[in-house]
């Protein structure tokens, strides 16, 4: 049989195989370095076709979990997760010394990290976010978006919005490169001193879009993380909406047991 039933419509039976193999690998049962069998070995395993298992090797090659080697086949990547620390990446620290969060983060983990911007520019306020910054509902903004790299594989996106009575008279947050330390750098040479930074985080399935932009399989799980920038003030000078590809990433939270 070439497809199965499940939820009230025809799952083709590459896709099965491919979330198999897929699934294998995320778990651990496919180790980093480990070769994925052979073709004959899972048309055997399988009882499917040469053809069919080359459609789900395409399925899996799709995810970014395996790298193919001519004439050795596909070998599974290492993905170690990079470690958040809540309480260490957005220190002042590492904004004087010209470390923007992502990186400072990276650089602890071991990792090479990149950052690819997407759009720069105005846009109008989403209700939430609205809410958030405290602007009316479709306000003006300026939004940034970028696409983070880890070892070269995509591993997360992120918007900014911005008020843009903020960033109005701050040319460097319009640029690709906002100068040593980031967007939070600049906010803060501008008077915008950090009190705290809140984040939300939520796990789900990836859409098939946020899919393709991470190089996930199709519903791989992602993480959607909000974050409030909240001045000293009191107000928030920037929500940040990410999604993060969850195998890549592991939080660690600092919790003070003070009242």
């Amino acid at each position: 049989m070439g497809t199965a039933v499940g939820g009230g419509r025809a799952v083709p039976r590459y896709v099965q195989i491919a979330d198999e193999i897929v699934q294998q690998i995320r778990s651990g049962v496919l180790k980093p370095g480990d070769m994925v069998p052979s073709e004959s070995e899972l048309v055997d395993r399988y009882g499917v076709s040469g053809g069919t298992i080359r459609k789900a090797m395409v399925e899996v090659r799709a995810s970014g979990l395996v790298e193919t080697r001519h004439g050795k086949g596909s070998l599974v990547k290492a993905r170690p997760p990079v470690r958040h620390r809540s309480s260490d990446r957005f220190r002042r620290s590492h904004r004087k010394g010209g470390k923007a969060a992502y990186l400072a983060e990276s650089e602890q983990a071991g990792a090479t990290a990149k950052v690819s911007v997407l759009f720069i520019g105005p846009a109008d306020a989403p209700d939430d976010v609205a809410e958030r910054l405290g602007v009316a509902p479709g306000a003006k903004v300026l939004a940034r978006r970028r696409l983070y790299f880890r070892n070269g594989t995509p591993v997360e996106t992120a918007t900014s919005y911005l008020p843009w009575d903020v960033v109005k008279d701050i040319p460097e947050l319009f640029s690709e490169n906002p100068g040593p330390g980031g967007i939070y750098a600049r906010l803060e040479d501008d008077g915008h001193v950090f009190a705290e930074f809140v984040e939300t985080l939520q796990a789900r399935p990836a859409s098939k879009a946020e899919s393709s932009e991470l190089a996930l399989s199709p519903g791989a799980p992602v993480i959607h993380l909000v974050r409030d920038a909240v001045t000293e003030e009191g107000r928030v000078v920037e929500v940040c909406d990410t999604l993060m590809a969850a195998d890549q990433f592991v939080f660690s939270y600092r919790i003070p047991a003070t009242d």
